[in-house]
């Protein structure tokens, strides 16, 4: 509060103001007391006072992503993310990088998954920690939005009460003050994304997952580096998709070279091609169970292709180029179907973080969509769950690039997305920036929004999209943020 003392013969237009700022507790409101006083009033619950030392984690608190994908070998790696994790008291970083789609996220699901059910790894110790709790944190945006997230889980009655900034140094001030917990901050993108948290906590476990392999010494990190799979592990896994039917002998028997079975011909050979890549074996491996081809049958198709894939595939492109190609395969089979093009090329201009289907309810022919989201989930294009849509990150970046030899990338057909998914954003947002009920909307959607101004090019601008970035800076300004930071 500021005040100063207006002397009798000043001038009353001269005369300074007094400005009075309150923050009580649950409802917030403005008024002006006197003629030249303000008060700005928000009631916060108890909840909010109490220290954090005082909160206790609820039993089991989880937050991973669903388990759909196989699980094969990597035991080695298991057991070395294992034995760094667990190197000492303070707490431990370990900074899990390589190529897009290798399965850096998978392999820290499952680690992740074992802490939190207390399952013993292979050569490992069987040990729970609680909570387990998973970030996005490919921007600093996101990854504030992640830690809001715990703070809410843990204390569900700040839901509304706290803005986004608060909720999150709430959360960084709970990690600080315990133990025994596991984060896990998913695809970052810049190591000192990840500095400030550290700066702060003393204890726990950190994994961050990255494709970006240097930086991480400065934070003091555990680096490991994950490759792709051995030819072994990757037939594995391609048998086991292609054929779910299979006994787990037969399929012990295809990887020993005897007795292959007629589905699975050409399976080394296929597995090759794509270069052990995890992602790209999961998303074949779907294809062939789809269309009932074999292997060979699948790798002829692949040679059709123009495109070439590059000798080596620690090359960062080789990753986007292998996944464009399947992409393009997949979707050729759902040519009769042109609803699912569209809705996957809408979905490439979101984020990677989970998108409410309600987000789709604006599309005509509601049932269409439906059927169109269960086609890709079925090809393994997207995840699909009761109320969220995620497609991969690379999925997304090959969907949005223009490419005039793929019919499921015309520029035309990619603009069209870009603005219906501009329209289906802003028709979503609350009607109030300012009002609390709609704040949890505001958390779901704005990554999303981010993502779009992000990948959208300037000139391609709308006015929904003026208006849509216009909502959000309000927002973001509502909630002690500089719009411009965020959004940039």
């Amino acid at each position: 509060m500021t005040s100063s003392r207006a002397r009798p013969d000043e001038p009353e237009h001269q005369r300074p103001q007094i400005r009075m700022e309150a923050t009580v507790s649950g409802h917030a409101r403005v008024y002006q007391a006197g003629r030249d006083q303000f008060i700005n009033e928000m009631v916060l619950p108890e909840a909010a006072l109490r220290p954090v030392t005082e909160v206790a984690a609820p039993l089991r608190l989880v937050n991973l992503p669903r388990q759909r994908r196989m699980f094969v070998g990597r035991n080695d790696e298991l057991t070395r993310l294992e034995a760094a994790l667990r190197s000492g008291g303070e707490v431990v970083v370990a900074a899990l990088h390589g190529l897009g789609g290798v399965g850096k996220s998978t392999l820290a699901a499952h680690y992740a998954l074992a802490q939190a059910t207390g399952r013993q790894l292979a050569g490992g110790e069987a040990g729970r920690l609680n909570p387990v709790w998973w970030i996005t944190a490919d921007s600093g945006q996101a990854m504030e939005a992640g830690l809001a997230g715990l703070a809410v889980a843990l204390q569900p009655e700040l839901a509304t009460a706290l803005p986004l900034e608060t909720l999150a140094e709430r959360a960084t001030a709970w990690l600080a003050a315990h133990d025994g917990w596991l984060l896990v901050l998913d695809n970052v993108v810049d190591p000192a994304d990840v500095r400030p948290l550290l700066e702060r906590t003393l204890t726990g476990q950190i994994l961050v997952t990255s494709r970006l392999g240097e930086g991480w010494h400065h934070l003091d990190a555990h680096v490991l580096h994950l490759d792709v799979l051995g030819e072994r592990e990757a037939i594995e896994l391609l048998a086991r998709l292609a054929t779910p039917g299979l006994s787990p002998a037969a399929v012990q028997a295809a990887l020993d070279g005897q007795d292959l079975p007629e589905g699975l011909d050409g399976a080394a050979e296929l597995v090759r091609e794509l270069g052990h890549l995890p992602l790209a074996i999961e998303q074949a491996g779907a294809y062939l169970h789809q269309t009932r081809l074999t292997p060979r049958a699948h790798l002829n198709l692949l040679r059709e292709q123009p495109a070439v894939m590059y000798d080596r595939t620690a090359r960062g492109a080789d990753a986007e180029r292998t996944i464009a190609r399947i992409w393009r395969l997949t979707l050729d089979q759902l040519t009769g179907f042109p609803p699912a093009g569209q809705l996957l090329r809408i979905l490439a201009w979101y984020g990677a973080e989970p998108v409410p289907r309600t987000l789709l309810d604006g599309l005509d022919a509601h049932t269409e969509v439906q059927h169109a989201l269960g086609e890709l989930a079925a090809y393994n294009m997207i995840t699909l769950s009761v109320e969220t849509v995620t497609v991969h990150r690379l999925v997304q970046a090959v969907a949005r690039t223009p490419d005039p030899e793929d019919p499921h990338r015309q520029a035309v057909a990619i603009d069209t997305a870009r603005d219906q998914a501009t329209s289906l954003l802003f028709d979503a947002l609350p009607q109030s920036a300012d009002d609390p009920i709609g704040w949890p909307t505001w958390r779901a959607l704005l990554p999303h929004i981010t993502a779009l101004t992000d990948h959208a090019s300037p000139d391609t601008a709308t006015v929904n999209t003026a208006l849509l970035i216009n909502q959000a800076g309000l927002f973001l300004q509502n909630q002690g943020a500089t719009a411009l930071e965020s959004l940039r």
